[in-house]
């Protein structure tokens, strides 16, 4: 691809979680997690995304998340395990994202709330009116993702740079 085309983000909540006694870290997936978590991978290779990175935090329930999701796309993308990714702003996710290698075109960055709903205000600086829509009356619930355009280098994205393109939640 060349690197005049508009990179893609997809912005991915882990799915329900259950509540066990063990430290949230390790809080795996509920019943209905699992289910909701290849729902939406069937959703995520609807995007027609061919992702070249996977993000995902350590976290137990978002890597059941993605070890769910991932089995439903037509291509498996190389997947990176990242600490920083629990717990993290959307100002430090904004940095780990300023990582990624410039072969990277397309990614999808598995992670939790309030980070994956503020990040996914804070980057858009435009949105299609439906889009929008959606995130705004949805919230971003559990197995739920944005998509969203970004044109420029990983370098340089920042605040209001990124263009919402859609939003799916399970319920939808």
């Amino acid at each position: 691809m060349s690197s005049a085309e508009p990179r893609r983000i997809v912005l991915f909540r882990h799915a329900k979680a259950d509540w066990p006694q063990v430290a949230d870290h390790e809080r795996p997936l509920a019943d209905r997690g699992r289910m909701d978590a290849a729902v939406a991978g069937r959703k995520l290779a609807d995007t027609g995304i061919p992702f070249d990175l996977a993000l995902c935090s350590t976290a137990t329930r978002t890597r059941e998340t993605w070890k769910l999701a991932v089995q439903e796309l037509p291509h498996r993308p190389k997947t990176i395990y990242e600490e920083r990714i629990y717990d993290a702003s959307p100002g430090e996710l904004i940095a780990l994202l300023n990582e990624t290698p410039d072969d990277v075109q397309s990614l999808v960055l598995v992670g939790h709330n309030p980070g994956i709903h503020g990040l996914a205000e804070v980057l858009s600086g435009t949105a299609e009116d439906e889009a929008a829509e959606r995130l705004g009356r949805r919230g971003f619930p559990a197995a739920a993702f944005a998509v969203l355009s970004v044109d420029g280098s990983w370098k340089s994205l920042e605040p209001g740079t990124a263009t919402l393109l859609d939003f799916w939640a399970p319920s939808e």
